[in-house]
């Protein structure tokens, strides 16, 4: 038989690779300038090294690799990455229909992201999801000090709905956020758009490739 699945009370999206694919772009920006820096790079090497860390987990271990980076790096390299994004970044396809199905069922959404509130509202405005989740449904580590892997951007999403860990589902598609969901107790589910995952298996998270395969596993279906 298969697998069925409890509907959970919260669902918790990462924005960067889960609602716009726009994780190629940025790490693309960003393999560039460290390469600018002294950090050879190139975006397929970026984005697993870099991807779901915050800012400043990034520059520390860019300079740990040999750049050499100003006081002001994050800031410039926002500067560049934002210009870029301002271009437009597509939605993951299928998740609008999943959003949709999550609101006819009545289950709460919002979004936990390592990025900036900013970066945000470039790559999520376009498609009106900016509007959607901003801002009592938007949570950003550069806002609150707390950056995935800690548990606690996660547990103030919930305490924020008044849902128990145990009850929220996560959908992430790096390992650094899959292990803050573990670390706050909660179901992870890991969005595998271009491998086989077993970065996100690591860390605990149950993988998915499609996103049509989703409402399944929030018991949609």
């Amino acid at each position: 038989m298969p697998k069925t699945y409890p509907r959970p009370d919260l669902v918790i999206f990462d924005c960067d690779g889960v609602l716009v694919d726009s994780e190629r772009v940025f790490n693309a920006v960003l393999a560039e300038d460290l390469t600018s820096r002294g950090l050879a790079m190139t975006t397929e090497v970026s984005l697993p090294t870099f991807a779901g860390l915050a800012m400043p987990e990034v520059a520390k271990k860019a300079t740990e690799m040999g750049a050499t980076l100003p006081e002001t790096w994050i800031a410039e390299v926002y500067e560049t990455a934002y210009a870029t994004l301002r271009q437009g970044v597509p939605l993951i396809p299928g998740v609008m229909t999943v959003l949709h199905r999550l609101d006819a069922a009545g289950i709460p959404t919002c979004v936990v992201s390592n990025g900036s509130e900013e970066k945000m509202r470039i790559t999520l405005g376009p498609h009106g999801l900016w509007d959607r989740f901003h801002p009592n449904a938007l949570f950003s580590a550069h806002t609150m000090k707390v950056a995935k892997p800690d548990p606690g951007i996660f547990l103030a999403a919930a305490a924020h709905f008044d849902v128990e860990a145990r009850q929220c589902v996560v959908i992430e598609d790096s390992a650094t956020g899959a292990r803050g969901a573990y670390r706050a107790g909660m179901q992870c589910f890991g969005y595998a758009a271009h491998d086989a995952g077993d970065l996100l298996v690591a860390e605990g998270a149950e993988v998915f490739h499609d996103m049509t395969d989703l409402p399944l596993r929030l018991g949609l279906d």
